[in-house]
């Protein structure tokens, strides 16, 4: 396993509980669909009519950085704010670019993602945040009433018009993600040649599934992303992800006629919002993709919501398409010793020098 830890203490501990957690997940791993039948899928799935992006963008210049704050368009009534962190004490004319995505729940104007598009703009790096569908910006008064993004999983869920399926858990920001590479490109500060991705939690989800499927991602750092949906809900360790949307779930529920959550009615939810999730779309299938580029993963060993048992999976998939493609080097594990769901200063760290080695 190619994992790297600060505490040698605990090196030896975390690879017996990876060795451990890993027997109860063979049933899955090297079971997955062909990767150009992976990207392929999923691109089909995400499909939709293209629209112009008509940028729009304020401009304020301070001492240490140029800050831009605007929007373009991923589809006719999809606007996705902007906020962009530009390098000031410089000559160059163009950027290489990391995109930092928020959790759920966030926006691109919390202080960690504000503190990670600061950090790059010192390093030479454009970085720019966006916010999720239903978060931030996006999150207007009307959609709060709804019950925000919680309110959109549960209208997907019950929605009964095929022709119109919306996929806000992960899927419609993957599909902006994409829509803003693309508009990227087109910039002339942007070295299109030279974009990265890193994201927390559901950011780091949406990195996960975004950048793999993306060539045009050329460095990628999910954190406490990275996970099997699958043995999460084969092992009944689906709490911690459930909770994260769980008004949703408890409506699935009732609208199955069942009293409480249980695996199979999170099953028929994840495969109406989710499709695909637990098979060719989960993690340890995805990851896959990234090989050879440059891939930092950073998980936490008592992540409820990423549970190890099945992030094991997923590092063994990467491990393997790394071997494969005779680039080892250019893959990191870290799996931070006794830490819960969040993103602690050794991650942070070694994300930030991630993107300065490989970008």
């Amino acid at each position: 396993m190619n994992a790297i830890f600060h505490k040698q203490s605990c090196q030896l501990f975390l690879l017996v509980l990876i060795l451990l957690s890993h027997k109860s997940g063979t049933a899955q791993s090297g079971k997955y669909v062909a990767v150009n039948k992976v990207a392929s899928d999923f691109k089909t799935l995400l499909k939709r009519p293209t629209t112009p992006f008509q940028p729009s963008f304020e401009i304020t210049r301070t001492d240490s950085v140029i800050i831009e704050k605007g929007f373009i368009y991923s589809e006719a009534n999809e606007k996705i704010p902007i906020l962009i962190y530009k390098p000031v004490h410089t000559k160059l004319k163009s950027f290489p670019v990391v995109i930092c995505l928020h959790g759920t729940g966030g926006s691109k104007d919390q202080g960690d993602i504000k503190r990670f598009l600061y950090k790059f703009s010192t390093m030479g790096i454009m970085g720019i945040a966006i916010d999720a569908r239903y978060h931030g910006e996006r999150l207007t008064e009307s959609l709060k009433a709804q019950n925000g993004y919680v309110g959109a999983i549960t209208r997907a869920w019950q929605n009964t018009d095929t022709k119109h399926q919306e996929h806000p858990f992960y899927f419609d920001t993957v599909y902006d993600l994409w829509r803003l590479t693309d508009y990227l490109t087109t910039r002339p500060d942007v070295q299109a040649n030279r974009i990265g991705m890193t994201g927390i939690s559901m950011g780091g989800i949406e990195t996960w599934m975004a950048a793999s499927v993306d060539k045009r991602i050329k460095v990628a750092v999910p954190m406490i992303a990275v996970q099997s949906f699958k043995w999460s809900l084969e092992n009944d360790k689906w709490q911690g992800r459930v909770n994260t949307i769980r008004k949703a779930h408890e409506q699935a529920a009732k609208d199955l006629g069942d009293s409480t959550i249980n695996k199979q009615n999170i099953l028929q939810l994840w495969n109406k919002v989710v499709p695909g999730i637990t098979d060719e779309f989960d993690c340890p299938s995805m990851i896959r993709l990234f090989a050879p580029r440059p891939l930092l993963i950073l998980n936490s060993e008592k992540d409820m919501n990423c549970p190890l048992g099945g992030a094991t999976i997923a590092f063994k998939a990467a491990t393997a398409a790394y071997e494969a493609a005779h680039a080892i080097d250019k893959l990191k594990i870290y799996v931070a010793p006794n830490t819960p769901h969040k993103v602690t200063p050794a991650h942070e760290q070694m994300m930030v020098e991630w993107f300065g080695k490989w970008l």
